[in-house]
């Protein structure tokens, strides 16, 4: 068992750390396994998981340079979103989905955007069918498209911080930023504000939601615990994502 620290690794004289890096690489290795196979399922086939992997390591270096011991956050909480970030990065720059398909999904986006802004509730599914002018079946075929899509767009949804730098969304919670009291209230004020657009998510995409993201269920096995295919369990996650990305992004905006 190996039992180094990214503390031991801090305070080493230069000519260890090398040996001390790998050492840590190897620790947290099942973690970038762990972040890398959530991910690779919500992706095309195309995608091979030690390419996802391979871009988690260069995370978690990147997190054992920059983590701060002193600070009130767990190594292995850091090192997660470290991890999920570059492989996020890598799949961004891959531009694996068709433009035809991204330009339907921004299609749809505006289109969830547009009737909930103007309904004041969630749109039914027929009425977002109705306006983008298709079938129910070609709505849920689009969402089923929607894919991965939806697990990078909602980390790429910006806003500007108080400093005037442009962040997204789970950027602001990767590192803690405890010495400014300004970003410690727009931390809070992000938070609320992802709770409150989580509550206002039809019950059955809530119960998704919390299933997949907190007790970390498979769409699968969500699937079988509310008796409906894996293929609708799909479906019901990324209009909850579609639906989550436009009212965070009109909350930033007010």
């Amino acid at each position: 068992m190996i039992n180094v620290t990214v503390e031991d690794w801090k305070i080493a004289p230069r000519r260890k750390k090398d040996g001390l890096r790998q050492e840590l690489i190897h620790r947290y290795t099942p973690l970038i396994k762990l972040v890398a196979g959530r991910i690779i399922r919500r992706l095309p086939p195309q995608i091979e998981l030690n390419d996802l992997i391979n871009s988690g390591v260069l995370g978690l270096m990147d997190a054992i340079e920059k983590f701060d011991p002193g600070r009130d956050i767990k190594f292995e909480t850091y090192a997660e979103f470290r991890i999920r970030g570059a492989i996020l990065d890598e799949l961004r720059s891959q531009d694996w989905v068709p433009r035809s398909i991204r330009q339907r999904l921004h299609e749809l986006d505006r289109a969830y955007g547009e009737l909930e802004g103007n309904l004041g509730r969630p749109a039914t599914d027929e009425e977002v069918a109705g306006k983008l002018g298709v079938s129910l079946d070609n709505l849920y075929d689009l969402l089923n498209k929607a894919n991965g899509v939806s697990l990078i767009s909602l980390e790429d949804l910006g806003y500007v911080s108080s400093n005037g730098q442009k962040r997204n969304l789970l950027e602001y919670f990767r590192e803690p930023h405890r010495d400014s009291v300004v970003e410690l209230l727009e931390l809070q004020q992000v938070r609320k504000v992802i709770a409150t657009a989580v509550r206002q998510l039809p019950k059955n995409e809530q119960f998704v939601v919390s299933m997949y993201y907190y007790d970390e269920l498979t769409m699968k096995e969500i699937g079988l615990v509310l008796g409906i295919t894996e293929s609708r369990v799909s479906q019901i996650h990324n209009k909850a994502m579609l639906r989550l990305r436009g009212k965070i992004r009109r909350s930033m905006e007010e």
